[in-house]
């Protein structure tokens, strides 16, 4: 274990496909932990490595690794930048000490890009801008910069430039050492004169460097202000204050599958924090709810905060933990969210797919255990004697649903305990049961997350599931009143069946539910058979007579009727009562109702416009608007038919940048001509 000091905790994070995982394998590779640069396309990479992220040729789960670099230790989490995915980057910008943010040079800013841009900004991340892909076809160094300029919240700092760009990208230039490194095409480096027809250029960006970093610091800028420089151990040193307390982010420069990763990682070392260079964590005892702090000290209690699960059918489930205090050694630890000890058979340090058995961990380490008893994604776990809950942000909220069952009807029992481990594995998921269309609904963050569950279940726990769109649960209610008559007579030699009942049927307010009234005098009816009219009435509302859907909110009064001494019985009865409710529904005027969403929508200002006008088109009601930090929130009431799968079109609105959280609220009257096609579909 390594001196806290000598530690580098360092998360990758960016949009998706801009070259995160490859930079991973260059670093690696590089410093001599693995032994063949994989390839994501090819499915070689020792951080895809999952069946699903190979198919895709994309990063669906953080992975995990680390390599010695100059002496120090460096872990990293290298994190999906898929819409789907986020919460993973999300929860990972919670436990890491330095960030490291690649951007593709074609593809630029993406609606990703200022997400995650968001989640490192929100944790005050020291950070390094990696622009990546300097030789593909349409690179733009320049265009890159001043988009992350113009759209992230980054105070970024040129401290790297492309020697060329494209198919004649060769090198970089270290505008703080003056000099330049060319790479061959083997991906070694070498020194050189910084080029001649690139020196006027590059004494411009280290003016504007020596700049920045001096408005950093008050004795700084009195220097460069009197002198009109920094030297360049002012400038390095400067630069590194900076860096850690997230005053400024450096852009480098390269491109991930042909340079050697050797400045990228003296970066890492020389710039960006040691867990002990960082503020002592903050959390609540929860004996007295006093706020604690624990600092990135072998000598501290230990804890931990366990920020990812991973579910395996044979090793069962792994829980990755980021160590922020202390040492943990043995076969045990508190859980202080849970109040309970759990014990383990072996730590373990995640190598990719692979984990590798060490006897301890200590701060700023990415550590696992298998098959813990209590422990789940969020908790956190320490010494008994130094209870502390540190805290991870709520999951992102899943945005669309659809209803799943087995693709073989004896596997639902399997298929739903499979949706549970994969529950533990990914807190973006949902399972519920809806009630009303007995339907059980799984939901995510979008169609891809769905799809690759789906798949993931079939490779892990040999089941099938399919995915439909929910069932609407409409309902049926009358819009009139009606007295009603139903004899049901029946004789066919020996006893017959007799049962006569008059009802009188009015619609309830809404929400209001189904009503019986006993207004039976006389004995007209006996006490015996009222509950069987009562019982058949009830049967009849399950199946209504215009789509066979529930009916509600309706009045009855049992008012009249008449038996006969022995053809009458309960059965008789239930069935005058069931025959009459469906009469009666039909001369009450009949109708159908939709369940209304109450809904809350986070867009940005400048698609306010946008966003009222889809709604209007859904038949969606504006109650309110309200801002806040994440933007301007729309209320809003819409039918629950017309957003079944608004989660992928208001990213399409939205550059990805809208979100939103509905929940029921009431049922409304269906308009008669969506009726009248809902009705004919159901009697195809």
């Amino acid at each position: 274990m390594k001196e806290v000091k000598l530690v580098r905790n360092i998360g990758l994070f960016g949009h998706s496909k801009c070259g995160k995982t490859t930079l991973a394998e260059a670093m690696l590779f590089t410093a001599g932990k693995i032994s063949r640069l994989g390839q994501v396309d090819n499915g070689t990479s020792n951080m895809d490595f999952e069946a699903e992220e190979i198919s895709h040729k994309m990063s669906i789960n953080t992975a995990f690794h680390h390599l010695p670099w100059n002496k120090h230790e460096v872990y990293l989490s290298d994190t999906p930048g898929d819409e789907n995915f986020l919460n993973d980057a999300m929860f990972t910008a919670q436990v890491v000490d330095g960030a490291i943010f690649t951007i593709g040079a074609v593809l630029g800013i993406k609606t990703q890009t200022e997400k995650i841009a968001g989640f490192v900004l929100t944790n005050h991340i020291p950070t390094l801008i990696f622009i990546n892909k300097m030789n593909r076809e349409r690179a733009d160094f320049a265009k890159t910069v001043a988009d992350i300029t113009a759209n992230l919240a980054f105070k970024p700092v040129v401290i790297q430039l492309p020697i060329g760009a494209e198919d004649k990208f060769r090198g970089v230039i270290d505008l703080i050492r003056q000099q330049a490194y060319i790479f061959d095409d083997k991906g070694q480096m070498s020194e050189a004169e910084i080029p001649h027809d690139m020196a006027e250029e590059a004494a411009a960006y280290r003016e504007t460097l020596m700049e920045a970093v001096a408005e950093t610091d008050d004795n700084l800028i009195e220097t460069f202000l009197e002198e009109g420089e920094l030297s360049k151990t002012e400038l390095q040193q400067g630069l590194i204050k900076a860096v850690r307390s997230a005053k400024l982010q450096p852009i480098m420069t390269g491109a991930a599958n042909i340079m050697s990763a050797e400045l990228f990682l003296n970066a890492i070392t020389d710039l960006l924090p040691s867990p002990a260079d960082r503020e002592p964590r903050a959390g609540i005892n929860p004996k007295n709810d006093e706020i604690v702090e624990f600092p990135a000290s072998i000598e501290a209690p230990f804890s931990a905060l366990v920020f990812k699960t991973m579910a395996d059918p044979y090793a069962g489930r792994l829980s990755i933990f980021r160590v922020i205090s202390g040492t943990l050694a043995g076969d045990s630890f508190h859980n202080a969210g849970k109040d309970k000890n759990e014990k383990f058979s072996q730590l373990l340090v995640p190598e990719g797919k692979n984990n590798k058995p060490v006897d301890e961990v200590g701060p700023g380490m990415i550590a696992a255990v298998a098959k813990l008893k209590y422990t789940t994604t969020g908790d956190t776990i320490c010494e008994p004697g130094n209870p502390v809950i540190f805290e991870l942000p709520k999951a992102i909220r899943p945005s669309l649903s659809y209803a799943v069952t087995a693709g073989k009807k004896d596997d639902e029992d399997k298929l739903f305990s499979s949706i549970s481990k994969m529950l533990e594995e990914d807190p973006t998921l949902r399972m519920t049961r809806d009630a009303e269309t007995n339907e059980t609904i799984i939901s995510g963050t979008g169609k891809n997350h769905l799809q690759i569950t789906c798949e993931k279940i079939k490779r892990k726990f040999g089941v099938e599931m399919n995915l439909e769109l929910p069932k609407i649960p409409y309902k049926e209610t009358i819009s009139g009143k009606t007295k009603v008559q139903y004899k049901h007579k029946k004789q066919s030699g020996g006893r017959g069946q007799y049962a006569d009942c008059w009802l009188e049927i009015e619609p309830q307010s809404r929400g209001k539910g189904y009503e019986f009234k006993d207004c039976i005098v006389g004995g007209v009816i006996p006490k015996q058979y009222i509950p069987a009219v009562d019982k058949g009435i009830q049967e009849a509302m399950a199946k209504g007579v215009l789509a066979s859907y529930p009916m509600v909110d309706i009045s009855i009064r049992l008012v009249d009727g008449s038996f006969h001494n022995v053809d009458s019985s309960e059965m008789a009865f239930k069935i005058a009562g069931s025959m009459a409710l469906k009469k009666g529904t039909m001369e009450a005027g009949p109708l159908l109702l939709e369940p209304i969403m109450r809904i809350n929508i986070t867009i940005p200002e400048d698609k306010v416009g946008d966003i009222i006008g889809d709604l209007n088109s859904r038949r969606g009601k504006v109650m309110g608007m309200a801002s806040d930090t994440m933007g301007e929130v729309i209320n809003a009431e819409v039918p629950m038919a017309e957003i079944l799968e608004y989660g992928p079109e208001l990213a399409a609105l939205t550059r990805g940048l809208g979100f939103f959280a509905s929940e029921f609220s009431h049922y409304k009257k269906v308009p008669a001509q969506i009726s009248e096609k809902i009705i004919s579909k159901v009697g195809e």
